[in-house]
């Protein structure tokens, strides 16, 4: 930041511009300090990157920018904290996670526990108690279900593992 405009503002008085320009206020985004650099920029008629050297120059003009930058940055750090309040709020609704979310897995793992275990043991257990002849499932079905489900649950991860470290490289 430029010492500059710090030392106009603490020299007129101004410490809210002062603050955000030292990165006291709004340390974690720097978001907040590009906002008040370019209010400043636009209130003394300059564009930002010339605005060090025309503080330099024109203390007088950079003065009264940053004064009413002063007056309206209450107003600034409010919305500036609403905007974030809203993107944290917006964060949260998108990482909560349904009921269907969280019980499709284990249902569909014992599910197919259940099959399987139907087709190779159940089956021929009741077929041998009670002297019938049920037909057996087919298998291979019952294997494509089994990998469309492991690829489903396991293959996205998987494959985005192995591709980030091909792509990275």
């Amino acid at each position: 930041m430029s010492a500059a405009l710090i030392s106009i503002a603490a020299q007129i008085g101004a410490p809210i511009v002062r603050d955000i320009l030292k990165r006291k206020i709004g340390s974690q985004n720097a978001e907040l300090a590009e906002t008040v650099i370019t209010a400043i920029a636009d209130r003394a008629g300059v564009g930002v990157e010339v605005l060090d050297d025309f503080a330099q120059t024109e203390p007088q003009i950079v003065s009264a920018a940053i004064e009413e930058v002063e007056r309206a940055s209450p107003e600034m750090i409010a919305l500036y904290e609403r905007g974030l309040e809203h993107q944290f709020a917006l964060l949260q609704a998108e990482t909560k996670k349904s009921t269907f979310y969280s019980f499709w897995r284990p249902l569909w793992m014992y599910l197919l526990a259940f099959l399987w275990l139907y087709a190779l043991v159940l089956l021929h257990v009741a077929n041998a108690v009670f002297k019938i002849a049920l037909p057996p499932p087919d298998l291979t079905i019952l294997l494509g279900v089994t990998s469309l489900f492991l690829a489903l649950y396991m293959g996205g991860h998987t494959l985005k593992q192995t591709f980030g470290k091909v792509i990275t490289k």
